[in-house]
């Protein structure tokens, strides 16, 4: 059976997860531990290693992606060339066996400059933009909404790459 990535929106990727195992859905949700910092503690949590993303084993795409789909806060399945992207086992299998010997590895997303993005906080959240440049850890993008162009300077950390959209 093949496996497939599905999109969820942002910092819901954990209750879509438990909402899918409900559902009695084959998925695959790696988390890694991470030690929160803030001013008055510390604290470890377990935080998804890919933000955003859950795989899911199914039979058949066709049906079987119907109930993943209209589980609160999954968005879409990631497409390849007009269809669903397929992920196969030995790739899951390649990650569990990298995460078990890397456990604190970290997956980390490359932005290029003319990228479209989404921005998952903060006051232009849920904004779209294109990034004309970067600079350290800062993206500067060119955000065109509601007949205004608006020109940002962002933390990557709160960016998402926009998925191509199937028809």
């Amino acid at each position: 059976m093949p496996w497939y990535a599905l999109y969820t929106k942002s910092r819901n990727e954990k209750k879509v997860a438990e909402r899918l195992m409900q559902k009695g859905i084959d998925i695959y949700f790696p988390l890694q531990e991470e030690v929160h910092q803030w001013s008055d503690r510390r604290k470890k949590l377990k935080v998804p290693v890919f933000r955003s993303y859950i795989f899911i084993n199914l039979k058949n795409y066709k049906t079987d992606s119907v109930p993943v789909l209209e589980t609160p806060g999954a968005v879409r399945f990631l497409w390849w060339l007009g269809k669903p992207g397929i992920i196969r086992n030995v790739e899951i299998e390649n990650i569990k066996k990298f995460l078990r010997q890397y456990e604190h590895a970290e997956v980390n997303v490359e932005y290029k400059v003319g990228e479209k993005v989404s921005i998952t906080a903060g006051p232009l959240k849920e904004k779209r933009g294109t990034i004309i440049d970067i600079q350290n850890n800062k993206a500067i993008l060119f955000i065109d909404s509601i007949g205004i162009s608006l020109t940002a300077s962002l933390s990557v950390n709160l960016l998402q790459k926009e998925m191509p959209r199937h028809p």
